[in-house]
């Protein structure tokens, strides 16, 4: 009965999205106000009948009912809570309905937290929304029902995927998806305006908050799903250019570029036309992503479906969404009046480079990622695109970007000094090239290392440069303490926000340069009480002993590790487990840290053939992955700083509605209901 309360909320969700996104965008169009705000309980409503639909689902796996097929192709009994619970979104039909979901989710948050949007823009971003949740609405209905019956129900189901029951993947695609269908509100909002025919700072001041929440939570679910691959996939990598990793990368570097370019709308009132284009191009690389993963053109452990028909339905959905955004931003978009100017010299100048960059980077990540796909469709044989490829092309784009995120910050709005910024950072400077020497000598001065030691130099350059501008703000050793003191007290947290940020990013740059240059492995078959030297470290093999699991055997290595003068440090235990349902073996590594290292120890299978209790070992030696981590959880943290801005949670300021209201006033009075020359009179705010 359950699963059908589920399916009877999804059609009905179906017929409140038609409504939603139909009846404010009428009453957008004529001025009528009852009609613009039928959109706020409508998306409320909507928001309902979705998560009873979710919590059917949920349900179903909890009290394992395996006359739903969802459940049945994706759990077990055995499998615990944890595991049935994430279960939900750990396939494909679950996961759509996690993403309508977020899309219900986002579309009431702007309804409640909205107030200050004018009518008209909410009416209409949230129309959009809706259209979008009727597409997927329609797409699992059609094509995915996750609340398919199974008669006679089987006794058991066949499980989930064994590296999916794992905290890390519990939480990773959740985090994910917040981050693809996060986009979707500036999408809304950016065809909104364009409907509008308005850009303005006021519009960029609302959409910004939302853009932000999705890049926080793309951020961090792009890090734990590499945190993840790196603890328990057992081969040391944390980040292998897999098309599935670089269907997640693009859409960030996307909306990093989209964050930035609403900065220099809301401040200077220009690049408006690149903003909004960056809104669309974002949230069509989040759908494009979602083509990938559940098209089955890509094999990857990430990847949901590979049925076809699905694939087809996603790409049509994708092509109206790009064909149609694209063809009103072409119609629109240049009768928008540019804003202000600026020297190529100044804060504007770096933030369009930083634009510029990043995008480019996104487009060559793009075509990296589906050259080996035009290349099979066209039978031009099998190409692969690996890791030397994207950081051959990647790390070039980079290295001007980090070294231009220290001095821009520096730089005044309109026309800055260049010089005088530089003079500012000399300590930055200082500082990168007494990394790059001492790097480099503790490298053995090899050539090889030349181009990892410039690395952690410029790194150094953006922490250290980051520093520096915060001590600027507060006028650091320029002012007595007591008024530093009162000045950091006053920033705002925006700006605090770009700090930790930009401080994350320069700590994940040091940790990718460092463990990619000085990364060890060493492969070998051990027998109990022998030894391995490594990294100035030593391994010793104490023996192995089979354990049980809830729903899994296993063979448990037992590993000591001592320093080089063979004193104990800590134990090891990694796990080789086979699972039963399905059946499939599994790799837990154990990892040791040091807070700047990581000691990492695998054991595999047993070498019969060189006596009894022989293991074949793995271990590795990560210099400098903990950065990683680091940088990654500041770059979030950063991001929900400057999120808790009160400038983020207000919207525009009250003269500025007043303003934005006059001419929409003056607008729909010079142009009759329709409303169709506003687009040739934007304005400006002032």
């Amino acid at each position: 009965m359950i699963p059908e309360i589920g399916h009877y909320a999804l059609t009905l969700a179906l017929c409140v999205a038609v409504v939603q996104a139909i009846v404010p965008m009428v009453g957008a169009q004529r001025g009528d106000l009852a009609l613009m705000n039928l959109c706020r309980p409508a998306s409320v409503a909507l928001f309902l009948t979705i998560a009873v639909a979710f919590a059917a689902l949920t349900h179903s796996y909890i009290v394992s009912d395996f006359s739903v097929a969802n459940v049945y192709l994706n759990s077990h009994t055995d499998k615990p809570l944890l595991y049935k619970i994430s279960g939900v979104w750990g396939n494909h039909e679950g996961s759509l309905l996690l993403w309508i979901l977020i899309l219900a989710v986002f579309s009431v948050a702007v309804s409640v937290f909205g107030r200050n949007l004018p009518p008209a823009l909410r009416a209409r971003a949230l129309a959009v929304q809706a259209m979008i949740v009727v597409g997927f609405l329609l797409f699992i209905l059609f094509t995915s029902n996750p609340f398919e019956r199974i008669d006679p129900a089987p006794l058991n189901g066949r499980g989930l995927n064994p590296l999916l029951q794992d905290p890390g993947l519990a939480f990773h695609p959740p985090m994910l998806y917040l981050g693809y269908v996060g986009f979707s509100m500036a999408f809304s909002f950016a065809i909104a305006a364009l409907i509008e025919g308005r850009v303005d700072a006021a519009w960029a001041r609302w959409v910004r908050p939302w853009t932000l929440l999705a890049w926080i939570f793309l951020t961090l679910g792009i890090a734990l799903g590499s945190w993840w691959a790196y603890y328990e996939l057992g081969w040391g990598g944390w980040w292998y250019w897999d098309p599935v990793e670089n269907a997640s990368f693009i859409p960030w570097l996307a909306g990093t570029a989209l964050l930035h370019s609403a900065i220099v709308v809301e401040k200077r009132d220009t690049l408006k036309s690149w903003t909004i284009l960056l809104a669309i191009v974002t949230f069509s690389l989040s759908l494009l992503g979602t083509f990938l993963v559940r098209s089955g053109v890509i094999t990857s452990v990430h990847a949901f479906a590979t049925d076809p028909t699905r694939g087809v339905f996603i790409l049509v959905l994708l092509a109206v969404t790009v064909v149609g955004s694209f063809s009103l931003y072409a119609w629109r978009a240049p009768q928008m009046k540019g804003g202000g100017v600026f020297a190529p010299i100044s804060r504007e100048g770096t933030l369009l480079l930083n634009n510029v960059l990043l995008s480019t980077a996104a487009a060559t990540v793009l075509l990296g990622t589906l050259y080996p796909l035009f290349a099979d469709a066209l039978h031009l044989g099998k190409v692969s695109v690996g890791p030397p490829f994207f950081n051959a092309v990647f790390v070039p784009l980079m290295v001007p970007m980090l070294i231009v995120m220290a001095l821009g910050p520096l730089l005044a709005w309109k026309r800055g000094d260049a010089l005088g910024a530089a003079k500012r950072l000399w300590l930055a400077l200082v500082a990168a090239a007494g990394v790059f020497a001492a790097t480099y000598v503790a490298a053995g001065g090899q050539a090889t290392h030349v181009g990892a030691a410039f690395g952690m130099g410029v790194g150094a350059w953006l922490l250290i440069g980051t520093l520096v501008e915060w001590a600027e703000r507060v006028h650091l050793f320029r002012a007595s303490p007591g008024v530093s003191l009162r000045r950091a007290v006053g920033l705002p947290r925006a700006a605090y926000g770009m700090t930790l940020a930009h401080i994350g990013t320069a700590l994940l740059v040091m940790g990718v340069v460092g463990n990619t240059a000085w990364k060890t492995e060493s492969i070998q078959v051990m027998s109990p009480g022998e030894t391995l030297a490594m990294a100035g470290h030593i391994y010793r093999f104490e023996g192995a002993d089979r354990v049980d699991g809830p729903n899994y055997d296993a063979i448990r290595g037992h590993f000591t590790l001592l320093d080089g003068d063979g004193d104990r440090i800590t134990e090891l235990a990694p796990e080789k487990r086979r699972y039963t349902q399905p059946p499939q073996a599994t790799t837990e590594a154990a990892i040791h840290t040091s807070g700047l290292h990581d000691y990492y120890a695998v054991i595999g299978d047993a070498a019969t053939d060189h006596g009894a209790g022989a293991y074949v070992t793995r271990f590795y030696y990560e210099p400098f992955v903990p950065l990683l981590w680091y940088g990654a959880l500041l770059m979030g943290v950063g991001g929900v700083v400057s999120l808790t801005d009160r400038r983020h949670r207000i919207g525009a300021p009250a003269r500025r509605r007043a303003e934005a209201a006059a001419r929409a006033a003056s607008t729909r009075a010079s142009s009759g209901p329709s409303g169709g020359s506003g687009v040739t009179a934007p304005g400006r705010a002032s």
